[in-house]
């Protein structure tokens, strides 16, 4: 169920999550592998650097509801040892260069 939902996911991005997967695709960032919308468990991750332990999640605007189960969801993953990063969809279409090198970052230290 999840790979289908990932499937569809994958063929309708949202314009950030287009923009991000340009500077990720490829082992554009230090030569780290990143997958899209990827299974993990019951959850689809946005983007994730399996070798690094590494997700990152892009947020639009939210109802409380969805913010309550992202926490949830964000400490599922990190109890299977995943770092999750967050960026909200604005940063990055408007801030690219921060949000690479945020990414970047936290790649050199894990």
């Amino acid at each position: 169920m999840s790979s289908d939902r990932a499937r569809a996911l994958r063929s309708t991005p949202t314009e950030a999550e287009r923009a991000l997967w340009k500077h990720l695709r490829m082992r554009q960032i230090e030569g780290h592998k990143f997958r899209r919308q990827q299974p993990l468990g019951r959850y689809v991750v946005d983007f994730v650097c399996l070798e690094k332990k590494l997700i990152v999640e892009l947020d639009g605007g939210q109802h409380p509801e969805q913010v309550a189960r992202d926490t949830e969801r964000t400490a599922w993953l990190e109890r299977q040892g995943f770092r999750v990063l967050r960026f909200w969809n604005h940063q990055v279409l408007n801030e690219t260069d921060a949000v690479r090198e945020a990414i970047r970052e936290v790649l050199s230290r894990r």
